[in-house]
C-alpha cells in the first residue's frame, strides 16, 4: 500500500491539465466513487491492527493532498477562462501610477504639531460653528469690539449679541471649552480652520488655518512663553533664526506681544515678503488675562498661563517661499506636485 501511495502522490504532483476535460478525468480517476483513493480505503480494511494506526494517518494525508491539488487546479483553470473571456493579455506590463502628495499646509501643520508634542503639548479640537460666549465674550471681547462687526465675522445667526452664532474667527474658542470642562494644568495646542469676512487676495483669504496653544499651571511666567516659542522657531526654521518680541494688544492676553523672526527668504537683507525690514511677524502671544481664567472657572490668583496663535499659511509661506495665499485652495496640480512625498 505504501508503494501505491508514493506512486500516486508523484503522479498527482506532476499532473498539469491543459483543459477542463483533463481535470475532470483527473477527479474521476482519483477522487471519484470508483477512483483509486476509494480502492485504497477498501484495501485498508484488510490491513492488520498494528499497521492500521500508521497507514490510517498516511492515507488521510494522501486524500487531503489530492483534494487540495484538484481545488488548486480548478481555481487556476477558472481564472484563466475568465481572463480569456475579458480579452486580457496577462503578459503585458502593468500601468504605472503617480505617487501622491500631501498638501503643503498639511505638511507644515503636522510638523508644528510634532514639535509641540515633544514639549508635552496635546492636541485639542472643537467645533467650527461657535456661539458668542466661546468665540468672543469668554475671551474678554467687549460688545463694541471691531471683531464683532459684520465685516470681520461670518454670522450664521445675528441676534442681540449674546445669542449670536458664527463661524469661529480663531481656535481660541477651543481653549475656552478646554478650561471650562477641565482643571489645570493645561498644556495643549489647537489646530483648525477659521473664517473671517475678508477680501481674497495674495495676502488674505476668507478662510485659513491656525494653530493656537495654551499652557496654564501654577507659576507660569512670560519667560516660559519666550523659551517655548524660541525653541519652536529653532526647530521649525533651523538654528540661527533670530527672534524678537514686540509689545502688542489682544483682549484675551495681558501683557501681549507679537513675535517676529528674521526673514527666511532674504536672510534679513530685505525683500517683498518682509517689506524690506528683514523681519516677519509669525504669531501673537501673551499671558492669559485673569478675566479669561475667571470666566472659565479658574482661580486667577492661583494659576497663570500663556497663550499663542499662529497662521499656518504664513508659516508655510516662509518655509516654502510661497507668495500667494490663493495657491493653497485652488487645487492646481502643478503647484501641489512640488510637495510630492512617499505618501500615496
Amino acid at each position: 500500500m505504501q508503494e501505491k501511495i508514493d506512486q500516486y502522490t508523484a503522479d498527482i504532483l506532476a499532473f498539469s491539465p491543459a483543459n477542463a476535460d483533463e481535470l475532470e478525468a483527473f477527479r474521476i480517476k482519483y477522487l471519484g466513487t470508483k477512483g483509486l483513493i476509494k480502492d485504497l480505503f477498501e484495501e485498508f480494511k484488510t490491513v492488520g491492527p498494528e499497521e492500521k494506526r500508521v497507514f490510517g494517518k498516511v492515507l488521510n494525508q494522501f486524500k487531503q493532498m489530492a483534494e487540495g491539488k484538484y481545488a488548486e487546479l480548478k481555481e487556476s483553470l477558472d481564472s484563466g477562462a475568465k481572463t480569456q473571456d475579458l480579452g486580457l493579455d496577462l503578459t503585458l506590463p502593468g500601468d504605472g501610477f503617480e505617487v501622491g502628495s500631501r498638501h503643503p499646509l498639511s505638511l507644515v501643520r503636522n510638523e508644528i504639531i510634532d514639535i509641540f508634542k515633544r514639549l508635552g503639548f496635546v492636541v485639542a479640537e472643537g467645533p467650527e460653528i461657535e456661539d458668542d460666549w466661546h468665540n468672543f465674550s469668554a475671551l474678554n471681547f467687549p460688545q463694541e469690539h471691531p471683531a464683532r462687526d459684520m465685516q470681520d465675522t461670518f454670522f450664521i445667526r445675528k441676534g442681540d449679541g449674546s445669542d449670536d452664532i458664527a463661524l469661529r474667527t480663531h481656535t481660541s474658542s477651543v481653549q475656552v471649552r478646554m478650561m471650562e470642562n477641565g482643571k489645570p494644568p493645561f498644556r495643549a495646542i489647537m489646530p483648525g480652520r477659521v473664517y473671517r469676512n475678508e477680501a481674497i487676495s495674495a495676502r488674505a483669504h476668507c478662510f485659513f488655518h491656525q494653530v493656537e496653544g495654551l499652557y496654564v499651571d501654577e507659576n507660569v511666567s512670560f519667560a516660559d512663553l519666550k523659551q517655548t516659542l524660541f525653541h519652536f522657531v529653532q526647530e521649525l526654521y533651523g538654528e540661527g533664526t533670530k527672534v524678537r518680541f514686540r509689545p502688542s494688544y489682544f483682549p484675551f492676553t495681558e501683557p501681549s506681544a507679537e513675535m517676529d523672526i528674521s526673514c527666511t527668504i532674504c536672510k534679513g537683507d530685505g525683500c517683498n515678503m518682509c517689506k524690506y525690514t528683514g523681519w516677519v511677524e509669525i504669531l501673537g502671544c501673551g499671558m492669559v488675562d485673569p478675566n479669561v481664567l475667571e470666566n472659565c472657572g479658574i482661580d486667577s490668583k492661583k494659576y497663570t498661563g500663556f497663550a499663542f496663535g499662529m497662521g499656518i499659511e504664513r508659516i508655510t509661506n516662509l518655509k516654502y517661499v510661497i507668495r500667494d495665499l490663493r495657491l493653497f485652495s485652488e487645487n492646481d496640480v502643478r503647484f501641489l506636485k512640488q510637495f510630492q512625498t512617499d505618501i500615496i
